[in-house]
């Protein structure tokens, strides 16, 4: 197949150029041993005039025209004249590349072979940025809009801030809308939905290590709703709440920045679809897991030391801290509801007991000769005290927990071991069953009870995790869990011999 190229010469300039001298014919070069064709000099001059007048007309065109035929109006603004620049280095370019087949074909001639050619065509891509620069503007398309984001949203999403462990996983997950976390089932946990709980375990090996605190985790929880049992909820000094798939990946899935102070305490809602928080900002919230939106803020007006939902009414809930009140809050009103006070000075711990109409809180006031006052009973309804003289000894209680299936509850203690006592009137203490071999050394130990309540799990100061029978209270392991103290203890309400632990260095590992 053959082409023609022609070079034409511009009229407005009144030079006459032979038909002859005007064009050049080249064939395929892949034809061998046929006549080198030759372009003369004379033949790039007219194309260069006449490339170059046609680029000034297709300026003034572009420009909409010159009035009254006056050359000085053509390029009257620096944009047709950036233009013009640019082709004129186009022009130069093309000579030069003109000039380079003249001396490969005259040597190919010169050596007795002879070769039909053709001379170098413009490069695809600086023909595209000539015809680009005088198409008319894309008129934009319904694909091409992007939609308004509302401010509120905007600033919701600047909530989820990435982990640095996993900043690629995280970004990924959040552009393909990949992270709705409570839409998921883990599929380690989704064998055992069906099954009907068994004995619990111990564990004994570490399964995940996660790390990203900043400062020591004061507490993890697993979500109670068994389908979502695989996410992890941790709370830190460094003012961050965040949750973990604490089965499977280890990845941190979100990160809740709602507070500017060290947050104390967090639990899930019954639902597992929003967190309650306290923190030593003041302040008590609620916020949604999946947007990391805060759905109520409270100020108690005290560094909040403990948050506790009411077991039958989620809505409401008690904040103790720094002070020597307890203050009950409904959070759809966002309003105090109760307050209850006693001659302490701060709350260390709550615990609701069955059914929620009574709870025990713990301070940190003990007397002389008894602690009358360490652990103390309310009536959620009449905020009257119901009893006082619970607790005997002279030690805080730093952590209470409730038996998940019998009438009694176990209080940590600063004696380094546990003490239980019964969640009915009069709250008697069984001074025959205790639980010892870890320490607490004023440290917030926290304790725990398996989902079947047959075991007893407590952190210590040493940096291990402590398995008792509850029934016996023997010590069944001593897991070397840290370096630093273990603040808490988590057992998996659904994975057998599965639990989870923290420390003060702001490390957390699950172990199975």
């Amino acid at each position: 197949m053959s082409s023609l190229v022609a070079y034409e010469d511009s009229e407005s300039d009144g030079e006459q150029t032979d038909e002859g001298a005007s064009t050049c014919v080249q064939t395929d070069s892949c034809e061998q041993n046929q006549e080198v064709g030759r372009c003369d000099s004379s033949e790039i001059s007219l194309s260069h005039h006449s490339f170059t007048h046609d680029l000034d007309r297709s300026v003034w065109e572009y420009h909409g025209g010159a009035s009254e035929g006056n050359s000085s109006s053509l390029l009257p603004h620096s944009e047709p004249q950036r233009l013009l620049d640019r082709e004129r280095k186009y022009c130069s370019y093309r000579m030069a590349q003109e000039k380079q087949f003249r001396d490969a074909t005259a040597s190919l001639s010169s050596g007795g072979t002879q070769v039909k050619s053709s001379p170098p065509q413009t490069p695809l891509h600086m023909q595209q940025r000539f015809s680009d620069d005088f198409k008319p503007a894309k008129r934009p398309t319904s694909s091409d809009v992007r939609p308004y984001i509302p401010k509120r949203q905007r600033q919701a999403t600047s909530l989820e801030m990435v982990d640095p462990n996993f900043p690629t996983d995280q970004t990924m997950g959040y552009q393909s809308r990949d992270s709705q976390i409570l839409t998921e089932v883990s599929a380690r946990v989704k064998p055992y939905l069906a099954l009907k709980p068994g004995t619990a375990g111990i564990p004994k090996k570490v399964l995940i290590s996660l790390r990203g605190h900043q400062g020591p985790v004061n507490t993890v929880q697993w979500c109670p709703v068994p389908h979502l049992s695989h996410l992890l909820l941790s709370a830190s000094m460094d003012k961050s709440v965040k949750v973990w798939d604490g089965v499977e990946t280890g990845r941190c899935l979100r990160v809740y920045t709602c507070h500017s102070g060290a947050v104390r305490d967090a639990c899930w809602t019954p639902c597992g679809r929003q967190l309650l928080t306290g923190s030593f900002d003041n302040s008590a919230v609620i916020t949604d897991v999946e947007t990391g939106q805060q759905v109520v803020r409270l100020d108690n007006q005290f560094k909040v030391m403990c948050a506790v939902l009411h077991p039958s009414s989620p809505e409401v809930f008690l904040c103790g801290g720094y002070s020597s009140v307890v203050k009950a809050w409904d959070s759809r009103s966002s309003k105090v509801v109760k307050m209850y006070k006693a001659g302490i000075q701060q709350t260390l711990d709550i615990l609701f007991l069955r059914g929620g109409g009574e709870f025990i809180s713990s301070s940190d006031c003990v007397s002389r000769d008894s602690a009358d006052r360490t652990l103390i009973a309310w009536d959620f309804q009449t905020s009257a005290k119901v009893s006082n003289q619970i607790y005997h000894e002279r030690y805080t209680c730093p952590s209470l927990a409730l038996h998940p299936i019998e009438e009694s509850f176990v209080a940590q203690t600063n004696g380094d071991y546990m003490a239980v006592f019964s969640s009915q009137r009069p709250y008697r203490m069984n001074k025959r069953r205790k639980y010892e071999g870890h320490k607490v050394e004023g440290y917030a130990v926290h304790c725990g009870f398996s989902l079947d309540g047959t075991i007893l799990a407590s952190g210590s100061s040493t940096g291990s995790a402590h398995f008792y029978d509850y029934h016996n209270a023997h010590l069944l392991h001593t897991l070397q869990a840290h370096s630093q103290p273990c603040l808490c203890v988590s057992q998996h309400p659904v994975l057998p011999a599965t639990a989870a632990t923290c420390d003060w260095s702001g490390e957390i590992r699950v172990w199975h």
